[in-house]
């Protein structure tokens, strides 16, 4: 394990697609991913591949992995994730490779829900129909809608991609979008360095 402990390998979001084809429980690709699937072509290298699933939904895909080897990541270590636990709080990503031996290829990414909404972890009045999390590509694989994912990564501007994403993606955010992601952002974070950005981006798009 100590090792392999931190390398990647990971899926493609193609190869995610083909991987969870068929399966019932929705899917979305996540992360820096997620982004480049909204503008339509990648911008950047990416080291690893996030999948967003519903907390609800997890020993689905622990049974459609059953060949994988699979372990929940409890900072700073990780842990078997054995068969039949249901994880809970604070536990939110599950780390996936094909063998013990083998460099890690997907990150599964536990999203909360409420009946049919889901719900924003760190702002739980943050919250949205399940049918809005996601958009599907041209190439037909489901992503977690940008505005969503701006969220998340506004959490930490630490990581200089996290900056880059939202600099990419600002120009294709439409009115909706870019509003929803700066009313959130005041919530959550008064006075983040995106929300007079955000507000720009809206006052361009009312003179179009």
């Amino acid at each position: 394990m100590e090792e392999t402990a931190h390398v990647w390998d990971p899926l493609s979001p193609t190869e995610a697609q083909e991987l969870f084809s068929g399966l019932s429980a929705p899917w979305w690709i996540s992360g820096g991913w997620a982004i480049d699937l909204f503008i339509g072509h990648q911008t950047r290298p990416h080291g690893d591949l996030d999948v967003l699933i519903l907390r609800d939904d997890q020993l689905i895909f622990q049974e459609h992995l059953s060949n994988w080897d699979l372990s929940d990541r409890r900072l700073p270590d990780f842990t078997t994730w054995s068969k039949g636990d249901f994880l809970d709080p604070p536990i939110n990503d599950i780390w996936g490779r094909r063998t013990p031996e083998s460099p890690w290829a997907i990150q599964l990414m536990l999203m909360e829900t409420d009946g049919d909404s889901w719900v924003f972890r760190r702002e739980p009045t943050i919250t949205g129909p399940i049918s809005s999390l996601g958009r599907i590509a041209k190439s037909g694989i489901p992503y977690l809608a940008p505005q969503i994912q701006l969220l998340y990564k506004a959490n930490n501007l630490q990581i200089d991609r996290n900056n880059t994403d939202f600099k990419n993606t600002l120009p294709f955010l439409n009115y909706e979008e870019a509003a929803w992601l700066r009313r959130c952002l005041e919530l959550c974070h008064p006075g983040h360095e995106w929300i007079p950005k955000l507000s720009q981006r809206m006052k361009d798009l009312k003179q179009i």
